[in-house]
């Protein structure tokens, strides 16, 4: 059996991974989540019965190594963290303790025979962009939010115990994703909650600002493969569509694919963390793939038509 631990398996992105994972029946697959912000709802059951579910804080040191005694792991997925821009912006200190996280992880992985940490980090990197495409090259470092500064010493942890101790790594920098399993919180899952209800999209500032959206399918495609195939070792990835929207037009795509009455209300913008531009160089995902991503349009009509998402 492969022994994999899928850290923060409660949330959006790690519990789709962690199905995926248990697809391949000789993977054991460990799910650690405090449920802070997961949700045992999104814990997927194997079909294999390879999947196992333990709630465990990873920034608590005796609660984590318990775990990594107990399975000596192969591989290591460390996507737990604080998500969320505006939970970010309230909780500063919590996001913060993510760096004992980090290095709970790293600290584990590195004495017990852990043979790579793949590691789920977010263009939140890239603060405001210095170039369009966002090119993983290309780190500016320019932004103040203790989320984009976590994620920045998690990169620097892991580039540090490859060089001394030569445990491998990958870094994926993630862009905005959606899918069913979403919180509400987020933005395409806001929106289209509010459309399909008829209320109102509210909207920070005047909508000018874009972004890009990739179908938690073609994220996770992206990831596996890196995974399965050694591709992306000691190195970064970008994880994302390349095709921009404004927050404008996407409120207005919503509306004329759900046929809502809803109106675009406008709001004081965000005093900081909702970045002008976000669009990254993702000819290394692309390379991956080898294939087109889903388009934003068909991934709305699948999220309109899921009943898990319909029903959260």
């Amino acid at each position: 059996m492969i022994q994999i631990l899928v850290t923060g398996g409660a949330g959006f992105i790690a519990s789709e991974l962690a199905e995926r994972l248990s697809e391949k029946p000789e993977n054991r697959v460990v799910i650690v989540d405090n449920l802070q912000t997961g949700s045992k709802s999104k814990v997927p059951a194997g079909k294999h019965d390879n999947i196992h579910f333990i709630k465990c804080d990873v920034n608590n040191f005796n609660d984590i190594s318990a775990v990594f005694f107990a399975y000596k792991f192969h591989y290591v997925f460390h996507f737990a963290a604080t998500v969320g821009v505006q939970r970010t912006l309230d909780n500063p200190v919590k996001v913060l303790d993510d760096i004992n996280g980090i290095r709970n992880i790293l600290d584990l992985s590195k004495n017990t025979g852990v043979k790579r940490v793949l590691f789920s980090s977010s263009s939140e990197v890239y603060g405001e962009p210095v170039e369009i495409p966002q090119n993983e090259e290309t780190t500016p470092l320019n932004s103040k939010l203790p989320y984009a500064i976590v994620k920045n010493i998690g990169e620097a942890f892991l580039r540090s115990y490859n060089y001394e101790y030569g445990l491998d790594f990958t870094i994926f920098r993630f862009f905005n994703t959606y899918g069913p399993k979403q919180s509400p919180d987020f933005v395409i899952s806001k929106f289209l909650r509010s459309a399909m209800n008829g209320e109102n999209i509210t909207i920070y500032g005047d909508g000018s600002q874009t972004r890009t959206f990739c179908f938690i399918k073609d994220n996770v495609d992206a990831c596996l493969e890196a995974f399965y195939t050694d591709q992306v070792v000691n190195d970064v990835i970008n994880i994302g569509s390349n095709i921009e929207i404004s927050i404008l037009e996407l409120a207005r795509l919503i509306i004329e694919l759900t046929q809502s009455s809803s109106s675009i209300e406008h709001l004081e913008p965000l005093k900081e963390g909702d970045m002008s531009r976000r669009m990254p160089d993702n000819q290394r995902m692309m390379s991956l793939l080898n294939r087109d991503l889903l388009p934003l349009k068909e991934g709305l009509k699948l999220l309109m038509e899921n009943p898990d998402f319909i029903l959260e």
